[in-house]
């Protein structure tokens, strides 16, 4: 008998290899977008603004924090939450980068280098979207280089019970606005706690704090369905156990930078995907000359050009899923993920666009808001030079920045 046609979207079957768990989360995941979040993404994108309900929907479908273990996080393994974020992304990236704040990064620093009060204090409530966190480390003048970040954090007064004041501003934080809790690192004293030596440590900062507030960025043009901030602390005082207690320097914050860039290499999938899913439907459809558009040897190129681009990047994550999963992932492999899947995505939503026209410009249809998403996806956690760095760094073993 012969093998069934290549289905579109799957033409290399990649998802055949996932187990049954997998494939029922992500049609959990697929299902719900469709029914929930789909509907209402244009309206949230053209209005800039990503109401803080979604959350609750979010957390009841166990996806945030999904990956993490205990306190009322799901617990399931890597490739599911990779999964998750492809889903999400092939709606919008503002919805995978929700998720990804919310899980890989204010979640992960505190399951894994908060204190047990921390922990229980926040993650149960975070796991079901009734608290929302976000992260604080870019600053204004310190991007690709976070040791120069400028926001301090001393010790007012002597011994192990001295309050933390911090001073300073995070820019480009994503869900600062909404959220209720914030990791936060700052640069502290040559003495300044137990972990120590003089280095960044990370905080967990109440979003009520005396001293702490949330300004909207406004007029982007890129991920408007996602809510970004700048932070000022001005005076911020907590407790001496507000300071993660065991971690310093950019070891802290870069790991959970590498659990969110995981995130954003499946989540390029997604919306690479929905590009070509998009661009394929329209061909069929659109009549020129007498006949569809998708009948002409031009676009037919352009159709193959996309879906290899789409199954060759699914492929990429998928393999990068069962190398976390086997813990066996080094953070060059995540670079490459990062960098080669955006790049595609990008290359998949440029293509589309011109297989709509003028179409492709509207929000009637995906193409374009999922191609100016890619362009910050392209530049948030980790520029593409800087990953191109890390992978070279890997290949020669010599660091060709300080």
């Amino acid at each position: 008998m012969a093998p069934a046609a290549p289905a579109p979207s799957d033409f290399l079957a990649v998802d055949a290899d996932l187990s049954a768990e997998e494939r029922d989360i992500r049609d959990a995941v697929r299902d719900y977008a469709a029914a929930e979040l789909s509907p209402r993404i244009a309206e949230w994108y053209e209005s800039n603004t990503l109401p803080r309900d979604i959350a609750k929907g979010l957390g009841s479908l166990g996806l945030l924090g999904m990956h993490l273990e205990g306190y009322g996080c799901a617990g399931t393994n890597a490739t599911s939450y990779g999964l998750a974020c492809r889903e999400l992304e092939a709606v919008d990236s503002g919805l995978r980068s929700f998720v990804s704040v919310q899980g890989s990064l204010a979640m992960f620093a505190i399951h894994r280098w908060g204190s047990e009060e921390h922990k229980q204090r926040w993650l149960p409530s975070m796991a079901t979207g009734d608290a929302l966190g976000c992260f604080g480390l870019t600053e204004a003048d310190a991007g690709s280089d976070p040791g120069s970040m400028r926001t301090r954090a001393r010790r007012d007064g002597s011994g192990p019970d001295a309050d933390w004041v911090l001073d300073g501003s995070k820019m480009w934080i994503t869900n600062g606005t909404l959220a209720d809790v914030a990791v936060v690192w700052a640069q502290t004293d040559p003495d300044a706690g137990s972990a120590g030596s003089s280095g960044i440590r990370g905080f967990v900062v109440p979003t009520d704090t005396p001293g702490f507030t949330a300004n909207e960025v406004k007029h982007k043009l890129s991920l408007r369905a996602s809510l970004t901030a700048e932070l000022v602390l001005e005076g911020v005082r907590l407790p001496a156990d507000a300071v993660f207690p065991e971690v310093s320097g950019l070891k802290g914050p870069l790991s959970c930078l590498n659990e969110a860039r995981y995130g954003i290499l499946w989540g390029a999938v997604g919306a690479a995907r929905a590009c070509f899913e998009s661009a394929l439907a329209y061909a069929t459809d659109r009549e020129q000359f007498g006949r569809p558009i998708a009948g002409f040897q031009l676009t037919q190129r352009k159709l193959a050009d996309m879906v290899v681009a789409v199954n060759q990047a699914g492929l990429t994550a998928a393999r990068i899923g069962r190398l976390k999963d086997a813990e066996q992932l080094h953070p060059a492999q995540v670079s490459f993920g990062k960098m080669a899947n955006v790049r595609a995505a990008l290359d998949v939503a440029r293509t589309a666009r011109t297989v709509l026209g003028g179409n492709g410009i509207t929000l009637e249809y995906p193409v374009f808001r999922h191609m100016t998403n890619l362009e910050t996806v392209l530049t948030y956690e980790g520029t593409e030079e800087m990953h191109a760095l890390s992978i070279g760094q890997a290949l020669t073993g010599i660091a060709a920045f300080r």
